[in-house]
Formats: C-alpha cells, structure tokens, sequence
C-alpha cells in the first residue's frame, strides 16, 4: 500500500508541474527525497512521463492534426507553403533542434552533474527572476499569427537551457515569448506545441534505454515501484496533466505569472537551505 501511495504522490508532482513553469525536474529530485523515499529510478520516470506525453498530445490533437497536415500538404503543393499552419511545423520542426541535439550531446552530464541541488536550488531562483521580468517588461502585442522564423529559433534556445534541472521547459520558452512580446496566452500556447517533440523524444529515448535494460542493477534499469504502482502513477500524470494544460492556458489570459515567480524563487531558496543544512542529498 506505501508504494501505491508513493507512485500517486509521484504522478501528481509529475502532472502538476510538466507543463506549469516551475520545472518538473527540480521537482521530481527533490521531494523524493525531501520525503526520505530515495530515487524513484530512471525506469520509474520515463514510464509515467508517458502520462503527461499523452495528455498534451490529445489536449492538442486538434492543433497537431491540422499544423501536421498543412505542412505534409506543403510539400508537395506549393500554394500551400504560406499558409499559417505549414509555417507554424516549420517552427515547432527547427525550434526543436536545439534541445534534441544537445539533449543527445549532454545527455550523460544532465543526469549526473546536472542534478546537485545547487545547481537546481539556483537555477530556480535565477529562471524564476528571469520569468517575473519577461512578464513585466513583456510588451503584449503579438500573437502565435505573428510568429517567424527567427523567433521560432529564438523560442528553441531558450527551451534548450531546460535541459538543466531547474530552468522549466515551459518557463524558459514562456519567458522568451514575453521578451519578444507575445502575449501571455499566445507565449504559452507556442511553448506548448514546441515541447511536443521535446517531451516524447525524451520519453521515447529514456523508455528505449528502460527496454534494452538486461536485468542488471543499473541506473538506467532501476525501478523503485513494482508494475501496479508504476502504472497508477502513471494514469495519474495523464489525468492531472491534461487538468493543468487546460487550466493554465485560461489562467493566463487574465492573469500574470507572478505566483509561480513567487513559488520559485521560495521553491529554490527552501531548496539551497535544506542543502546547505543536510536535510537534501546535494548530489552531482
């Protein structure tokens, strides 16, 4: 029954905070700990992300059928290569590139060096600054009809620093829109659809190392939770991770980003503290 209510516990932290910016790694290597239950496993986290990987995809199956459409379209009829949607798969395909290839590249310092508290706790603290600012300053006249090309490279950079723990996908890449100055909504949406390759080519590289898996004690192997608990966990990361893509997107039009600076900056300073007391496991 305790791994059961570890697993949802998990699949709650990995559902609330996929997609809202406050980093679903920050927080997915702190409590565990915070909580004296250890490291999940590599195994463990690639499975339930699968929950948040299908929450987007049919959140946004509309948007992914018609933008995927268009552009297929595109390249074989040459009336179709203005149209908003066939841009808007160029975006998303080269606005990718950036995390894929360094993804790849950092792949073995991401998950080891990357993961001291003291990277995360102040990574937390700085992005979180760094996100009230954009908000602030954030001039709100563009909307996703006006994204181009260069903005699209620019939104890609931005959400390739998530590959350290800490940042935030969807924090970076929001915060780059408010500095371009898209408004809240059209900022979060495109940070949205550009973390659709994102995260499940990273579910799909760390389920393909899970599979491979010989059996032996490995890092990449481990696996905390038995299948009954992994797999409510991960239900549990569809259904809250659907909930909040859905909820932050009508939050935004009326609100600013102030409570989740707020709980980032607190997030990573409680962090660096409980580090520094040796409470956390500092890690890396």
């Amino acid at each position: 029954m305790q791994d059961y209510l570890e697993a949802i516990v998990l699949g709650l932290i990995q559902g609330l905070t996929e997609f809202l910016p406050i980093s679903s790694s920050a927080h997915l290597r702190i409590f565990p700990d915070l909580f004296g239950w250890g490291d999940p496993g590599a195994a463990f986290t690639a499975i339930i992300q699968i929950g948040t990987e299908v929450a987007v995809l049919l959140y946004f199956a509309k948007d992914i059928w018609r933008i995927a459409s268009a552009w297929l379209r595109s390249l074989v009829q040459p009336a179709w290569r203005g149209h908003q949607d066939a841009r808007m798969g160029w975006y998303v395909i080269i606005g990718s590139l950036p995390i894929v290839v360094l993804g790849v590249l950092l792949k073995d310092v991401i998950e080891k060096d990357f993961r001291s508290l003291w990277i995360i706790g102040t990574t937390l603290i700085v992005l979180g600054i760094v996100l009230g600012i954009a908000d602030r300053v954030g001039r709100t006249e563009r909307t996703t009809e006006s994204l181009t090309l260069p903005h699209a490279v620019l939104y890609g950079a931005a959400q390739a620093l998530a590959l350290i723990p800490g940042v935030s996908r969807s924090g970076a890449t929001i915060s780059m829109g408010r500095f371009l100055g898209y408004d809240r909504e059209a900022a979060t949406r495109f940070a949205f659809l550009l973390a659709i390759p994102a995260v499940i080519g990273a579910g799909v590289f760390e389920l393909l190392d899970v599979l491979q898996c010989d059996g032996s004690s490995t890092d990449t192997c481990a696996n905390a939770y038995g299948g009954g608990p992994t797999l409510v966990a991960t239900i549990v990361s569809f259904v809250v991770g659907y909930s909040v893509i859905a909820w932050l997107l009508r939050y935004v039009t009326t609100h600013s980003y102030t409570p989740f600076v707020v709980y980032r900056i607190a997030l990573g300073a409680a962090t660096l503290l409980l580090a520094w007391a040796g409470v956390l496991t500092v890690g890396g």
